[in-house]
């Protein structure tokens, strides 16, 4: 339990360390002078969690904060990485210390899945996000998750570095919090490996000119108790023992020595020494540590030292100890109620306001949606229209081309016929004559508005017999069948009365000899490329622009 307390001890160390990047490397208040609303209110809540969690230690406050922080950038966390991975790392932390391993694990997760392959995103905090994965991952039974995460976690934190050994003491505070993670699961080959690492640039770190007399004295005990826990772990009492005991005793005053001194003790059996330590810890907690009683402080104090006292036989020292949780209780349960209602009416009345702005925000988005639509109606009738415009311009266009093909070819049909007609009855042969017979009779008695005309109905007309009227017609008009003919002159009839009349598409197909209007369309369509409203409308348009030439 009290390697628990040195890891939150060191939390909030990563977490200071990181406030203070977050200030001076970023620069969030001053560097940026055009700043869009949304990393505005980001970074504002930001700073709120900062100021609950390290200052007024409100840690559902803090979390609150985090997680909006973390929301708002969640879609687009471009528009601000350290604020994005820092709201994250911050949320999962707060998530993993009230015990929701699952829910710190997926936020650490989702953080790093958006900083794959991003050179924005800050390389420290991938450290410590894969770091805080890692002791997820040990509390849910996934040691070779952890162990990779870990692996990844030191990666990264060099590459902040430029390598290993360069007497960096956060990566020395990452060594050892990782050994602790080994060692209290149980994998001393993997924890002996980060115990190095840490003596390692510890080593370096002494001989930097920067280094702190004070620090390096603590860190000596610290190390030497994390070797005699080891020792201890692994079997080898003796040698662990050893290293305790020459341990100087001025190393052992800071209530992080202690508690680890309290550690190897109870791992040795050493229950006499251990309540002691116990004992002294009381008075540097006294001097060093003013904060307030809380049930995490409880259950690492109390019920340790209750045991060391009751296993070294001091059944009055472990009685009265147990005496003290009692009132340390009901004090932590008096705070903790006072301070659960300042929270609660504050996360209220933030919650109030936010949903205020929320259907503020909502109301303006709706009338900007509506504004927008309705922009996009306009515009897309406008191009619908344009496109009309254009298709129809075009398509008269190619009409009025057709429509002039169409009667330069009926020009050049009535000035065959006349020349036929102009011809000596002796200079035409048989089938000569039998078609102009015949012309003359559909331009005179027009019988192809009959719907029943025929090859034997032009044979009786002509008085002749059916085969010489279809061998007249093919000879004479360039292979046409009786059918093609008198189609030709139905739909040329057609074509007239479209010209002259306004009557129904109907009532001309009728007038024409073809009265079912599917049949008309289809093969008015195949013979002039258009329908018969087109034509009309060319007509027109060509009568519009040409009087002359249209008459």
């Amino acid at each position: 339990m009290a390697t628990l307390r040195k890891k939150h001890h060191t939390l909030l160390l990563l977490c200071a360390i990181l406030t203070i990047a977050g200030c001076t490397g970023k620069q969030m208040d001053a560097d940026r002078a055009e700043m869009t609303e949304t990393v505005r209110n980001a970074q504002h809540n930001l700073k709120m969690g900062w100021e609950y969690d390290g200052q007024r230690h409100q840690m559902r406050l803090a979390e609150l904060y985090y997680r909006k922080s973390y929301e708002i950038l969640r879609d687009d966390p471009s528009q601000d990485w350290f604020t994005y991975a820092d709201a994250g790392y911050r949320y999962a932390c707060l998530l993993r210390q009230r015990g929701d391993m699952e829910g710190a694990l997926t936020i650490a997760t989702e953080v790093l899945k958006k900083a794959e392959g991003n050179e924005n995103f800050p390389v420290a905090h991938e450290a410590f996000l894969r770091s805080l994965m890692a002791e997820c991952q040990l509390a849910l039974a996934m040691p070779e998750a952890a162990k990779q995460n870990y692996a990844k976690a030191y990666e990264r934190q060099l590459t902040v570095l430029g390598g290993e050994q360069k007497g960096d003491l956060n990566l020395a505070v990452m060594c050892i919090n990782i050994f602790q993670s080994f060692i209290e699961m149980g994998d001393y080959d993997e924890a002996g490996k980060w115990l190095s690492r840490y003596e390692e640039e510890f080593r370096v770190y002494e001989r930097s000119d920067d280094c702190d007399s004070l620090i390096i004295s603590e860190h000596h005990g610290l190390l030497a108790l994390y070797k005699a826990q080891l020792l201890q772990a692994t079997g080898r009492a003796k040698d662990a023992a050893a290293v305790y005991a020459a341990i100087p005793q001025s190393q052992l005053v800071n209530p992080a020595c202690i508690e680890s001194a309290v550690k190897y003790l109870m791992d040795a059996g050493r229950y006499d020494e251990a309540a002691d330590m116990y004992a002294s810890l009381d008075t540097t907690f006294a001097a060093v540590d003013s904060s307030r009683t809380t049930f995490n402080k409880i259950s690492q104090e109390f019920a340790q030292r209750y045991l060391a006292n009751r296993k070294a036989g001091r059944i009055a020292e472990a009685l009265e100890v147990a005496d003290k949780s009692y009132a340390a209780i009901d004090s932590a349960i008096a705070w903790q109620k006072q301070s659960d209602a300042a929270e609660l009416a504050v996360i209220y009345q933030t919650n109030e306001k936010d949903m205020q702005l929320a259907n503020q925000r909502f109301t303006i988005s709706l009338h900007r949606l509506f504004a927008a639509g309705l922009v996009i109606i306009l515009l897309l009738n406008a191009g619908l229209l344009w496109r009309s415009y254009i298709y129809n311009k075009v398509l008269l266009a190619k009409n009025r081309h057709l429509l002039a093909e169409i009667e330069k070819q009926e020009r050049k049909e009535r000035q065959a016929i006349k020349q036929l007609n102009a011809e000596p009855e002796d200079a035409l042969t048989v089938s000569q004559q039998l078609y102009r017979r015949l012309c003359t009779i559909m331009a005179e008695q027009q019988p192809y508005t009959n719907e029943s005309l025929n090859r034997d109905t032009l044979a009786q007309l002509l008085g002749t017999n059916a085969k010489y009227v279809e061998q007249a017609i093919r000879e004479c008009s360039y292979g046409e069948t009786v059918s093609d003919f008198i189609t030709r002159y139905r739909l040329e009839h057609v074509a007239r009365l479209l010209k002259t009349t306004d009557d129904s598409i109907s009532l001309i197909g009728e007038q024409s000899g073809i009265p079912s209007r599917a049949t008309l369309a289809r093969i008015f369509r195949n013979a002039y490329g258009m329908t018969c409203s087109e034509y009309r409308q060319a007509v027109k348009s060509k009568a519009t622009e040409d009087p002359i030439s249209s008459e």
